[in-house]
Protein backbone atom coordinates (compact mmCIF):
# COMPACT_ATOMS: atom_id res chain seq x y z
CA UNK A 1 0.00 0.00 0.00
CA UNK A 2 1.32 3.43 -0.95
CA UNK A 3 -0.40 6.77 -1.25
CA UNK A 4 -1.74 7.55 -4.72
CA UNK A 5 0.21 10.61 -5.85
CA UNK A 6 -2.64 11.71 -8.12
CA UNK A 7 -4.95 12.01 -5.09
CA UNK A 8 -2.46 13.49 -2.63
CA UNK A 9 -3.19 17.19 -2.09
CA UNK A 10 0.39 18.25 -1.44
CA UNK A 11 -0.07 22.02 -1.56
CA UNK A 12 -3.11 22.01 0.72
CA UNK A 13 -1.42 19.67 3.21
CA UNK A 14 1.73 21.79 3.07
CA UNK A 15 -0.25 24.93 3.88
CA UNK A 16 -2.24 23.18 6.60
CA UNK A 17 0.88 22.02 8.46
CA UNK A 18 2.64 25.37 8.14
CA UNK A 19 -0.40 27.19 9.54
CA UNK A 20 -0.66 24.61 12.35
CA UNK A 21 3.01 25.17 13.24
CA UNK A 22 2.64 28.93 13.18
CA UNK A 23 -0.55 28.91 15.26
CA UNK A 24 1.01 26.55 17.82
CA UNK A 25 4.14 28.66 18.17
CA UNK A 26 2.16 31.90 18.50
CA UNK A 27 -0.20 30.41 21.08
CA UNK A 28 2.75 29.01 23.05
CA UNK A 29 4.48 32.39 22.78
CA UNK A 30 7.73 30.86 21.56
CA UNK A 31 10.12 32.37 19.03
CA UNK A 32 10.79 29.49 16.63
CA UNK A 33 11.71 25.85 16.11
CA UNK A 34 14.70 23.58 16.55
CA UNK A 35 15.01 20.45 14.40
CA UNK A 36 17.62 17.70 14.54
CA UNK A 37 18.90 17.08 11.01
CA UNK A 38 19.93 13.49 10.24
CA UNK A 39 20.30 13.52 6.47
CA UNK A 40 17.01 11.63 6.19
CA UNK A 41 13.74 12.57 4.52
CA UNK A 42 11.66 13.04 7.69
CA UNK A 43 13.92 15.67 9.25
CA UNK A 44 14.43 17.35 5.88
CA UNK A 45 10.68 17.68 5.36
CA UNK A 46 10.03 18.81 8.93
CA UNK A 47 12.70 21.52 8.86
CA UNK A 48 11.44 22.78 5.49
CA UNK A 49 7.89 23.07 6.81
CA UNK A 50 9.16 24.92 9.89
CA UNK A 51 11.19 27.26 7.69
CA UNK A 52 8.07 28.10 5.69
CA UNK A 53 6.47 29.64 8.80
CA UNK A 54 8.93 32.53 8.60
CA UNK A 55 9.91 31.97 12.25
CA UNK A 56 13.54 31.26 13.15
CA UNK A 57 14.29 27.59 12.41
CA UNK A 58 17.44 26.15 13.92
CA UNK A 59 18.73 23.07 12.09
CA UNK A 60 21.08 21.04 14.27
CA UNK A 61 23.51 18.40 13.10
CA UNK A 62 24.67 16.13 15.95
CA UNK A 63 27.14 13.54 14.66
CA UNK A 64 28.17 10.58 16.82
CA UNK A 65 30.59 8.43 14.82
CA UNK A 66 28.27 9.23 11.91
CA UNK A 67 28.46 7.57 8.50
CA UNK A 68 29.90 10.01 5.96
CA UNK A 69 26.90 9.65 3.65
CA UNK A 70 24.57 10.82 6.43
CA UNK A 71 26.74 13.84 7.18
CA UNK A 72 26.96 14.81 3.53
CA UNK A 73 23.20 14.65 3.03
CA UNK A 74 22.55 16.62 6.20
CA UNK A 75 24.95 19.35 5.14
CA UNK A 76 23.51 19.46 1.63
CA UNK A 77 20.02 19.94 3.02
CA UNK A 78 21.04 22.60 5.54
CA UNK A 79 22.94 24.56 2.90
CA UNK A 80 20.00 24.38 0.51
CA UNK A 81 17.53 25.45 3.19
CA UNK A 82 19.67 28.41 4.28
CA UNK A 83 19.86 29.56 0.68
CA UNK A 84 16.09 29.37 0.33
CA UNK A 85 15.00 30.80 3.69
CA UNK A 86 16.70 33.72 5.48
CA UNK A 87 15.16 32.62 8.80
CA UNK A 88 17.07 29.30 8.84
CA UNK A 89 20.01 29.01 11.24
CA UNK A 90 22.25 26.03 11.89
CA UNK A 91 24.45 24.53 14.56
CA UNK A 92 26.80 21.57 14.55
CA UNK A 93 27.33 19.85 17.90
CA UNK A 94 29.79 16.98 17.77
CA UNK A 95 28.50 14.58 20.42
CA UNK A 96 31.10 11.88 19.79
CA UNK A 97 33.27 12.87 22.82
CA UNK A 98 30.20 12.99 25.08
CA UNK A 99 29.07 9.60 23.84
CA UNK A 100 32.51 8.08 24.39
CA UNK A 101 32.69 9.52 27.90
CA UNK A 102 29.30 8.02 28.71
CA UNK A 103 30.22 4.65 27.22
CA UNK A 104 33.43 4.51 29.25
CA UNK A 105 31.60 5.50 32.44
CA UNK A 106 28.87 2.85 32.51
CA UNK A 107 29.25 -0.91 33.07
CA UNK A 108 29.62 -3.18 30.05
CA UNK A 109 27.30 -6.11 29.37
CA UNK A 110 27.85 -9.68 28.27
CA UNK A 111 24.61 -9.43 26.29
CA UNK A 112 26.06 -7.89 23.13
CA UNK A 113 22.70 -7.30 21.44
CA UNK A 114 21.23 -5.50 24.45
CA UNK A 115 24.48 -3.58 24.96
CA UNK A 116 24.61 -2.29 21.38
CA UNK A 117 20.90 -1.40 21.37
CA UNK A 118 21.22 0.46 24.67
CA UNK A 119 24.16 2.45 23.30
CA UNK A 120 22.20 3.20 20.12
CA UNK A 121 19.34 4.56 22.22
CA UNK A 122 21.84 6.56 24.25
CA UNK A 123 22.86 8.36 21.05
CA UNK A 124 19.25 9.41 20.49
CA UNK A 125 18.90 10.58 24.09
CA UNK A 126 22.09 12.64 23.94
CA UNK A 127 20.69 14.32 20.85
CA UNK A 128 17.36 14.99 22.57
CA UNK A 129 19.20 16.61 25.50
CA UNK A 130 21.16 18.79 23.07
CA UNK A 131 18.03 19.91 21.22
CA UNK A 132 16.30 20.87 24.45
CA UNK A 133 19.37 22.79 25.59
CA UNK A 134 19.37 24.78 22.35
CA UNK A 135 15.60 25.23 22.49
CA UNK A 136 15.92 26.53 26.03
CA UNK A 137 18.53 29.18 25.33
CA UNK A 138 16.72 30.41 22.20
CA UNK A 139 13.10 30.11 23.34
CA UNK A 140 12.30 27.57 20.61
CA UNK A 141 10.19 24.39 20.39
CA UNK A 142 11.80 20.98 19.81
CA UNK A 143 10.07 19.74 16.70
CA UNK A 144 9.56 16.01 16.16
CA UNK A 145 10.35 14.33 12.87
CA UNK A 146 8.52 11.00 13.26
CA UNK A 147 5.99 9.80 10.68
CA UNK A 148 2.76 7.87 11.32
CA UNK A 149 4.17 4.38 10.73
CA UNK A 150 7.09 5.00 13.08
CA UNK A 151 5.16 6.83 15.81
CA UNK A 152 1.89 4.90 15.87
CA UNK A 153 2.50 1.70 13.91
CA UNK A 154 5.73 -0.06 14.84
CA UNK A 155 7.12 2.36 17.44
CA UNK A 156 10.42 2.70 15.58
CA UNK A 157 11.95 5.45 17.68
CA UNK A 158 13.75 5.88 20.98
CA UNK A 159 11.67 6.63 24.06
CA UNK A 160 12.90 9.98 25.44
CA UNK A 161 15.23 10.18 22.46
CA UNK A 162 13.81 11.17 19.09
CA UNK A 163 10.44 10.52 20.76
CA UNK A 164 11.10 13.38 23.19
CA UNK A 165 9.64 16.43 21.44
CA UNK A 166 7.28 19.37 21.93
CA UNK A 167 5.17 18.88 18.81
CA UNK A 168 4.96 16.50 15.84
CA UNK A 169 3.98 18.13 12.54
CA UNK A 170 4.30 15.07 10.25
CA UNK A 171 3.16 12.29 12.60
CA UNK A 172 -0.16 11.92 10.77
CA UNK A 173 1.59 11.30 7.43
CA UNK A 174 2.47 7.84 6.19
CA UNK A 175 5.98 7.39 4.83
CA UNK A 176 4.69 7.39 1.25
CA UNK A 177 2.95 10.71 2.00
CA UNK A 178 6.16 12.06 3.51
CA UNK A 179 7.94 11.22 0.24
CA UNK A 180 5.32 13.03 -1.83
CA UNK A 181 5.30 16.12 0.38
CA UNK A 182 9.11 16.18 0.56
CA UNK A 183 9.28 16.17 -3.22
CA UNK A 184 6.69 18.96 -3.34
CA UNK A 185 8.77 21.20 -1.02
CA UNK A 186 11.96 20.48 -3.00
CA UNK A 187 13.94 18.38 -0.55
CA UNK A 188 17.28 17.45 -2.23
CA UNK A 189 17.15 14.47 -4.57
CA UNK A 190 19.93 12.71 -2.67
CA UNK A 191 17.65 12.59 0.38
CA UNK A 192 14.52 11.65 -1.57
CA UNK A 193 16.25 8.56 -2.97
CA UNK A 194 18.26 7.52 0.11
CA UNK A 195 17.27 4.43 2.06
CA UNK A 196 15.63 5.40 5.37
CA UNK A 197 17.94 4.90 8.36
CA UNK A 198 17.92 5.93 12.01
CA UNK A 199 21.69 6.51 11.99
CA UNK A 200 22.09 5.15 15.52
CA UNK A 201 24.75 2.55 14.83
CA UNK A 202 27.41 4.56 13.03
CA UNK A 203 27.04 2.67 9.77
CA UNK A 204 24.77 2.56 6.73
CA UNK A 205 22.28 -0.03 7.96
CA UNK A 206 18.77 0.93 6.86
CA UNK A 207 15.46 0.87 8.73
CA UNK A 208 14.48 -2.09 6.53
CA UNK A 209 17.61 -3.96 7.60
CA UNK A 210 16.59 -3.55 11.23
CA UNK A 211 12.84 -4.08 10.91
CA UNK A 212 12.78 -6.76 8.21
CA UNK A 213 10.23 -4.93 6.06
CA UNK A 214 10.18 -1.69 4.07
CA UNK A 215 7.80 1.19 4.72
CA UNK A 216 5.46 0.38 1.83
CA UNK A 217 5.02 -3.09 3.33
CA UNK A 218 4.53 -1.69 6.81
CA UNK A 219 1.89 0.75 5.58
CA UNK A 220 0.02 -2.17 4.03
CA UNK A 221 0.28 -4.16 7.25
CA UNK A 222 -0.82 -1.20 9.35
CA UNK A 223 -3.96 -0.78 7.25
CA UNK A 224 -4.66 -4.51 7.32
CA UNK A 225 -4.25 -4.68 11.10
CA UNK A 226 -6.47 -1.65 11.67
CA UNK A 227 -9.12 -3.26 9.44
CA UNK A 228 -9.23 -6.32 11.68
CA UNK A 229 -7.25 -8.73 9.52
CA UNK A 230 -5.46 -11.66 11.18
CA UNK A 231 -2.57 -13.94 10.30
CA UNK A 232 -5.08 -16.42 8.87
CA UNK A 233 -5.85 -13.97 6.06
CA UNK A 234 -2.34 -14.04 4.59
CA UNK A 235 0.42 -16.29 3.32
CA UNK A 236 3.98 -16.06 2.01
CA UNK A 237 5.57 -12.59 2.16
CA UNK A 238 2.35 -10.90 3.28
CA UNK A 239 2.19 -13.21 6.29
CA UNK A 240 5.83 -12.49 7.17
CA UNK A 241 5.30 -8.73 7.01
CA UNK A 242 2.02 -8.88 8.92
CA UNK A 243 3.70 -10.84 11.72
CA UNK A 244 6.56 -8.32 11.86
CA UNK A 245 4.14 -5.42 12.12
CA UNK A 246 1.95 -7.13 14.72
CA UNK A 247 4.95 -8.09 16.89
CA UNK A 248 6.49 -4.60 16.86
CA UNK A 249 3.14 -2.92 17.42
CA UNK A 250 2.64 -5.08 20.53
CA UNK A 251 6.18 -4.78 21.89
CA UNK A 252 6.30 -0.99 21.51
CA UNK A 253 2.96 -0.10 23.07
CA UNK A 254 4.92 1.24 26.05
CA UNK A 255 6.22 3.98 23.73
CA UNK A 256 2.95 4.76 21.98
CA UNK A 257 0.64 4.78 25.01
CA UNK A 258 0.66 7.32 27.85
CA UNK A 259 2.88 6.43 30.80
CA UNK A 260 0.85 4.27 33.20
CA UNK A 261 0.07 5.90 36.52
CA UNK A 262 -0.68 3.85 39.63
CA UNK A 263 -3.92 5.34 40.98
CA UNK A 264 -4.24 5.19 44.75
CA UNK A 265 -7.77 4.39 46.03
CA UNK A 266 -9.25 7.34 47.90
CA UNK A 267 -9.74 5.23 51.03
CA UNK A 268 -5.97 4.69 51.24
CA UNK A 269 -5.17 8.39 51.25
Amino acid sequence: MTTDSTLFQAEKINNHIVKWLLDYANNAKVKGFVVGISGGIDSALTSTLCAQTGLPTLCVEMPIHQAESHVNRANEHIDQLKNRFPNVLNERVDLTPSFETFKNSVPNSENEVAYNLSLANTRARLRMTTLYYLAGIHGFLVTGTGNKVEDFGVGFYTKYGDGGVDLSPIADLLKSEVRLLAKHVHVPESILTAKPTDGLFGDDRSDEDQIGANYDELEWAMAAYENGKTENDFSDRELVVFKIYKRLNFLNQHKMNPIPVCKIPQELK
